[in-house]
């Protein structure tokens, strides 16, 4: 039986309540690398059609069936959702990358959301640069429904996403609100969660993890690609932990809840049966509800990476 969300995040935190917490960190640093594509024009196609050229830049596979079910689910979402385009066209990656001064400061403070994603960047960075040696910071792109990442395209529908090419976590920040309205994800951990398991993808490449597992898939099956991004991702989750873990003295009561929930609610399991789908284990390649909650868990108990190599692990 899969733990709900509550019953999960009360096995670290038996005081939690039922109320609105808010994370304490301190303002952003001024050296925090922030991009904004948002007000910039990207023109040409879209929809499910630049879905599919994304989708395999951004799993680093070659397109197969598990992924043309996945997309069918996210069409799924994104029709139904009102119809969110995949923007195509050139410019405004995160090469071009804006460090202190009034541009860093009009981008982080264009609204609270965004305010909060520059503080959990600055977290972030700090955090990580206490624990791996040789951590470079990433970039955190913002863009509005279209943006344009060196791994392609970036859209709204597609959730907050890595692109190792130019080392950007690109983010709308609308994203938010489907993740709070649609999948009842609310909460500022909630949101700091989904950025840090970014991070984690970034802590992938580099440490060559990415890398290396780009190289298998592209020599594995479909099915065997797909479980090798399940561990890719919930070790994501796992680092997302390890943020949380050394940082647990800003949590405040309520906080592990709502990264629980928001974790229970992009297991794929339960995306595709909220998309009316069987859920096939063969197709997964983000982990179940119950697997995400599990690592993430996991991170936040111990605070140590060492404990978040799930290519190790005999089950997840």
């Amino acid at each position: 039986m899969v733990p709900t969300a509550k019953q999960s995040a009360s096995l670290l935190h038996p005081a939690l309540c039922p109320r609105i917490s808010v994370m304490r960190l301190d303002d952003y640093d001024n050296d925090i690398q922030v991009s904004d594509q948002r007000g910039q024009s990207f023109g040409g196609g879209g929809g499910l059609g630049g879905l599919l050229g994304l989708l395999p830049l951004l799993m680093g596979r070659k397109l197969g069936c598990g992924t043309i079910v996945l997309i069918a689910i996210l069409g799924f979402f994104i029709f139904s959702s009102g119809g969110l385009q995949l923007g195509s066209g050139g410019g405004g990656s995160a090469g071009s990358a804006q460090r202190g001064g009034t541009s860093l400061e009009s981008s982080c403070n264009i609204d609270a959301v965004s305010k909060e994603a520059c503080n959990t960047l600055s977290s972030l960075d700090n955090t990580w640069e206490q624990v791996l040696p040789g951590f470079r910071q990433p970039t955190l792109v913002f863009y509005s429904q279209r943006g344009q990442s060196g791994c392609g395209a970036a859209q709204s529908a597609m959730g907050p996403f890595y692109c190792p090419t130019d080392q950007g976590i690109y983010l709308d920040t609308d994203f938010f609100r489907q993740l709070d309205q649609q999948m009842g994800a609310g909460g500022d951990f909630a949101r700091r969660y989904v950025i840090a398991h970014e991070m984690g993808h970034h802590i992938q490449k580099l440490t060559g993890v990415a890398e290396e597992v780009r190289q298998r898939q592209a020599r594995a099956s479909q099915e065997e690609g797909n479980a090798l991004q399940v561990r890719m991702e919930l070790q994501a989750d796992c680092y997302a932990g390890v943020w949380a873990g050394k940082n647990r003295d800003r949590l405040e009561a309520g906080d592990i809840e709502e990264g629980m929930t928001a974790a229970h609610a992009i297991g794929d399991d339960t995306l595709m049966k909220e998309a009316g789908r069987r859920p096939v284990e063969s197709m997964f390649t983000h982990g179940t509800s119950e697997q995400r909650m599990r690592w993430l868990q996991r991170g936040l108990q111990t605070g140590d990476p060492q404990q978040c190599d799930t290519f190790a692990a005999r089950t997840l």
